[in-house]
């Protein structure tokens, strides 16, 4: 079983800057993360210094954490304004750019917008979760701690840039969709708007553990035992959104999932994209199962929500994309962007 996160090569691009902010002197000698291309790094003015938000334009940012140096990739919001939507990738998230940048036209749907987009770079198989260890499979170095990172350091690190620690947005597809909503229930203080794309929302049900060990496992050689503990583990429940759907009750959500039938961008024209046809077929039904049974959970909850069922679709970016410039209007609603 394959998730989300096979990748086309991306162009290379001329356009990124990277930047440390805060960490002193001492920040010149920290080991930049895997993937990233070399270029001019500067070191901005002391964190006790408020900046406005840049106006327009694309970033990368090395930001400390935890776990070490964290590349994430921005495009500031246009006019300057204080909100952000965290774009979240899948499953095979890569160590170099977020896909976000590369497989959709993400960046250019909200360059004109005032909202700054911010895309965090690496966590393959990490459901962008707090993991209470390493994995022991693949000799993993560090310990996941997404969830943090996310939620405390890169906020407080982006707020010296003028970017709101309370004015966000969050949205992330397949293992990002499921993250997504887990970050936003649990952090409500950050976030306003929380959107989950062929996402896996229904995490109890029958055979999904057993799923999901498998696909972290051919993605990485991860260990779910060393993210959530066993299957019998309370942290399983702590992270599934049909357990935690109360939790949403005032968010602003946009969740879908599509039929998994092949669509306008399907047209297999060789052996590679049949296989890869199938299996985000066979992916994008599960995702719909979940999502379908997460809408009536949640209709039984009283709880609104804006749902988006296309009659055709797999589990792939082009799809993604085209959700996400549907989604944007209501994003920028909700973030008064």
């Amino acid at each position: 079983m394959r998730f989300a996160g096979l990748s086309r090569t991306p162009k290379a691009s001329s356009r990124w800057r990277q930047r440390l902010l805060g960490v002193g002197a001492a920040a010149l000698v920290l080991p930049i993360a895997a993937g990233v291309v070399g270029g001019a790094v500067a070191v901005a003015a002391p964190a006790s210094i408020a900046h406005q938000t840049p106006a327009g334009g694309r970033e990368d940012l090395i930001v400390p954490s935890e776990m070490g140096p964290i590349k994430v990739q921005v495009q500031w919001a246009a006019r300057g304004g204080n909100a952000a939507l965290y774009l979240l990738d899948g499953l095979r998230a890569r160590n170099d750019r977020n896909a976000w940048t590369f497989e959709t036209n993400a960046q250019d749907q909200f360059a004109n917008d005032n909202v700054t987009l911010v895309m965090p770079v690496g966590g393959q198989s990490s459901f962008y979760s707090d993991w209470y260890t390493s994995s022991n499979f693949n000799g993993q170095e560090v310990t996941y701690k997404w969830e943090t990172f996310l939620t405390q350091e890169l906020p407080a690190f982006l707020e010296n840039y003028g970017v709101s620690r309370s004015n966000n947005g969050v949205l992330g597809l397949s293992m990002g969709g499921s993250a997504a909503l887990t970050l936003a229930a649990y952090h409500r203080d950050q976030f306003k708007f929380a959107g989950s794309l062929s996402g896996y929302l229904n995490i109890s049900a029958p055979g999904m553990r057993e799923a999901i060990r498998v696909a972290m496992l051919d993605a990485g050689r991860f260990n779910v035992d060393s993210m959530w503990g066993p299957p019998w583990n309370p942290a399983w429940l702590r992270n599934d959104p049909f357990v935690f759907a109360p939790r949403l009750q005032g968010l602003s959500l946009y969740i879908s999932a599509a039929s998994g039938l092949p669509g306008q961008f399907d047209r297999p024209a060789a052996p590679i994209d049949f296989y890869n046809t199938a299996n985000g077929m066979a992916l994008e039904a599960l995702s719909l199962a979940n999502t379908r049974a997460f809408q009536i959970r949640m209709g039984t909850l009283g709880i609104p929500a804006t749902y988006s069922f296309p009659a055709n679709g797999i589990h792939a970016w082009p799809y993604w994309g085209a959700e996400l410039w549907k989604a944007r209007t209501q994003i920028l609603d909700a973030l008064d962007a």
